[in-house]
């Protein structure tokens, strides 16, 4: 079954059946209950005026077809539209409050390969519904209880294809971008745009920023020309290419611009988890405060942290969680170590385009290369394993019995399993968007990694009895 629904939205492949499958009714009816939702939510509202949903898309192929069902169903409960067209998950994000929408959508899955799509859903302050919301929508949907309005009361729509250009605009204003320092050293870099959105705003974002700019898989056509999650194993092309260019780093974004890698001078990984790291090491250097990343990124941001002074804390994977406990703890930057870059100065959302100028104002204001940078960080090693499920797997016991088997070591069960041993943790969970168990290790080798993965990696296939 691909089809998933969870706090990070409704995914699912394109085509099939429905109900196992993102197809075309099932769009119809996760439009409708959001929609409907929304109007619940807003019954003193649409007394006096028609609710307003932006709605935007990555570059995938199923895109103006989902876009197209999602639009006109909310157009049918009378619900007004602002369409961005393609856009990024994070450029929607702004464009909620500034809009002063009720709500948005982002049409995207994500890092996922090209046959999946994604109804992403926001709030009126263009964040990510809770948990509690999402339960909400999906009581709404299964119920099939729309209420759709009469001819007289339909909504409308209004195109604004301007968005990216304004989020750009919002992101050089920001008191620690300093456009400047990264003109005066003419950087060189090559970006990866994997054919979606990106491929069209980092480059505008960097040319901006007085940046040269070397395209790679910059055309938004949907034909992803490698798998589109910004790991180490899928961007050969742009590690050789940094090197052919003599380029200073490389840019990788995933299809919706929500997460962030690079690669450094020498066309060796940066480490997706650094990137946060080495944003939070020039933001906390210039704003003294706390930071929060989920269960499953390095103990890499706790040392930046304490380095400047303040605290660290992990939250349950999912960038919801995140926010929540940034807010609570009123850390001044965040994330997830797969990119995800948070700034509230900015907006609570994972923002590449945020990134990469704060990224780029730091390297200009050191005498070192890319390399040279990650090299001054503490240095941990990551293994990111998965595997497969079945419908007749219980996750929940194979992870209760995780659970019951290490209990005398340090453990977390706030999300999945989390086991902290003296040097290296293993964290295993159920994917949020994906049928598998998600196996992330950390420690001090990628050979100790590795090895402490494969032993995981046994003993739940043992558990499952795969």
């Amino acid at each position: 079954m691909t089809l998933i629904k969870s706090i990070s939205g409704i995914r699912g492949t394109i085509g099939g059946k429905v109900g196992d499958n993102l197809t075309p009714v099932d769009a119809v009816k996760f439009a409708s209950a959001y929609g409907t939702f929304l109007k619940q939510n807003n019954s003193t509202i649409i007394k006096d005026r028609k609710l307003k949903v932006v709605i935007g898309r990555d570059a995938r192929i199923s895109g103006p077809m989902i876009h197209n069902l999602v639009q006109n169903t909310l157009i049918g409960l009378g619900i007004d539209v602002i369409d961005l067209g393609l856009s990024t998950t994070p450029t929607v994000e702004i464009a909620v409050p500034l809009e002063k929408a009720d709500g948005g959508i982002i049409l995207t899955a994500s890092h996922n390969p090209k046959q999946w799509n994604a109804l992403k859903l926001l709030n009126n302050k263009g964040e990510f519904l809770n948990g509690a919301d999402g339960a909400i929508i999906l009581k709404i949907a299964e119920a099939e209880a729309f209420d759709f309005s009469e001819v007289d009361h339909l909504g409308e729509v209004t195109e604004n294809s301007s968005y990216m250009d304004i989020h750009i605009d919002e992101v050089l204003a920001l008191p620690l971008v300093d456009v400047e320092a990264v003109k005066a050293k003419q950087f060189k870099v090559v970006v990866d745009g994997v054919n979606s959105s990106g491929g069209i705003v980092i480059p505008n974002l960097l040319e901006q920023m007085g940046v040269e700019v070397v395209k790679l898989y910059c055309e938004p056509n949907g034909h992803f020309p490698h798998n589109p999650e910004p790991l180490k194993e899928h961007l050969g092309d742009i590690c050789k290419l940094v090197v052919e260019e003599k380029a200073d780093f490389g840019i990788v974004v995933d299809p919706d611009v929500d997460r962030l890698a690079f690669i450094s001078n020498d066309g060796e990984m940066f480490g997706e988890e650094y990137t946060l790291v080495a944003v939070a090491d020039y933001v906390l250097g210039r704003t003294k405060g706390n930071t929060v990343s989920n269960m499953s990124s390095s103990r890499a941001l706790r040392d930046i942290t304490e380095k400047h002074g303040g605290k660290y804390q992990a939250s349950a994977v999912g960038e919801v969680n995140v926010v929540t406990l940034m807010k609570d703890t009123n850390a001044i930057i965040g994330g997830e170590g797969n990119g995800g870059i948070i700034y509230p100065e900015s907006h609570y959302g994972r923002d590449s385009l945020v990134g990469v100028a704060l990224f780029l104002t730091h390297l200009a204001k050191q005498s070192l290369s890319v390399a040279e940078l990650r090299a001054s960080y503490p240095h941990y090693f990551m293994s990111k394993n998965k595997i497969e499920l079945t419908p007749q797997i219980d996750v929940d016991l194979i992870l209760k019995s995780m659970t019951e088997k290490y209990k005398n070591e340090d453990i977390s069960t706030i999300d999945g399993v989390k086991i902290d041993f003296p040097t290296e943790w293993v964290h295993l969970r159920k994917s949020n968007t994906e049928p598998i168990i998600r196996i992330y290790t950390e420690a001090p080798s990628q050979k100790e990694a590795d090895v402490l993965a494969e032993r995981f990696v046994k003993e739940l296939k043992e558990i499952a009895g795969i």
